[in-house]
């Protein structure tokens, strides 16, 4: 079976129905059984900011055998009904290479999107409600204060994304492997924006 048949059969940390949009699952990746739809996915031109392209499956797997190996960061699949359609990374800012870059607070939650190439030509709002939803399960933590995101600078479309969602840019920062705009979105804000709705 591949991972698009198995994937939604996982226990979530998070689920959400979106009306008119479907059901929105957050599954923990499961490096072995998803490598090949992550490689899939970041091996296109279109994820090059992702910061993997030329690597092999078994790289990708590699990765995120670290990454599940971690305390601090973890990585899940966002499935829509029965379909993976994103990848979600979750980070502790002070345990990243992105706590060296900027003042970090107490309480500030990293976040990291794939989006996964559309099967069908583009949904009019679908990054817009996946990053609701994605937020939403960051802030059910009552601990998480701040979301920090931090794309690479080059990458237009996500950071007027960000803007869009909320959140707000920052300064733009030095990392080893790229030039990244850092943007925020404090809890306050997106409780404001739940109950302006």
């Amino acid at each position: 079976m591949t991972t698009e048949t198995t994937a939604h059969r996982r226990a979530a940390v998070y689920e959400h129905t979106a009306a008119g949009f479907g059901t929105v699952r957050l599954v923990p990746v499961d490096p072995a059984a998803d490598a090949p739809l992550i490689h899939g996915w970041v091996s296109e031109e279109r994820a090059r900011f992702w910061g993997m392209l030329g690597q092999s499956c078994e790289q990708v797997r590699e990765t995120y055998e670290f990454v599940d190996s971690l305390t601090t960061h973890h990585a899940f699949l966002a499935v829509l009904d029965e379909e993976p359609v994103a990848l979600f990374q979750t980070y502790d800012p002070d345990a990243d290479p992105v706590g060296e870059c900027y003042d970090v607070r107490p309480g500030d939650f990293g976040l990291h999107l794939l989006i996964a190439p559309a099967r069908e030509g583009a949904r009019p709002g679908f990054t817009g409600v996946l990053v609701g939803v994605l937020t939403a399960y960051a802030f059910t933590d009552p601990a998480h204060l701040r979301l920090v995101v931090e794309p690479d600078a080059r990458n237009e479309k996500a950071i007027s994304r960000m803007v869009r969602s909320g959140f707000v840019l920052g300064p733009e920062i030095d990392k080893p492997e790229k030039r990244a705009r850092l943007a925020f979105l404090e809890r306050e804000t997106f409780e404001r924006g739940l109950a302006a709705r």
